[in-house]
């Protein structure tokens, strides 16, 4: 590996996995700076920011003492730095779980076939509607996932819509998230039920056990 690629990094750090699939989970997080959307329910918005600069090296030697098997990089927005390549290539080299979290808005088709994609499909109410890369569809698989966090009924209605034009379901999983203070849980479980949507329920479970903390 080329020890001088870098990466702006904005944190590091262990946790419980919160979202996704892989949610309970302990995981190594990498959180990359820098983001090419602001939506209004943001809650990492100190990563839009310039982070410190580390090797890719530097990164994989970090989480290889953590012990833990799966990794999570984040963001901002990670596909954004050309360096998170050789990072997930990296990851999966060395035998661990790679997790990429994007914001649907670059492609993931360049990404290891190894690693899991999580894509965000924003929604009409998130500020950064319109923003999905629509060429992404072609790229997921079973094991990857697209989310769809709610801040409305008329969100829900817009992204139950598309699941049903689409057979979305068929073919990766989905993933709806009330949009914290916009839709209580209650009411999203309540109209993923009563369509029968071939959808999951997701919370974040971090901000359920320690609440709107970074690092966590």
């Amino acid at each position: 590996m080329d020890k001088s690629i870098s990466l702006s990094v904005c944190e590091i750090f262990t946790s419980i996995q919160g979202e996704s699939t892989y949610s309970g989970l302990p995981f190594f997080f990498i959180r990359l700076s820098g983001c090419n959307l602001l939506c209004n329910y943001c809650d990492s918005i100190y990563a839009h920011g310039e982070g410190r600069r580390m090797s890719v090296w530097e990164l994989l030697s970090v989480w290889r003492k953590s012990g833990l098997k799966h990794v999570l990089i984040t963001g901002g927005e990670p596909l954004l730095q050309a360096g998170v390549y050789a990072l997930m290539a990296g990851v999966v080299e060395r035998g661990g779980v790679c997790l990429l979290e994007t914001n649907g808005s670059l492609s993931v088709g360049s990404l290891p076939c190894e690693v899991i994609k999580v894509v965000d499909w924003k929604t009409p109410g998130s500020g950064a509607g319109g923003s999905f890369l629509f060429e992404n569809l072609r790229f997921l698989t079973k094991k990857d996932q697209i989310k769809f966090v709610l801040t409305s009924r008329s969100d829900y209605k817009w992204a139950s819509g598309i699941l049903q034009k689409s057979g979305l379901s068929a073919f990766t999983t989905v993933l709806m998230s009330p949009c914290p203070g916009k839709i209580e849980p209650a009411e999203l479980a309540a109209w993923i039920v009563e369509d029968r949507l071939e959808a999951r329920l997701q919370l974040q479970l971090h901000k359920v056990i320690w609440g709107d903390q970074r690092g966590r």
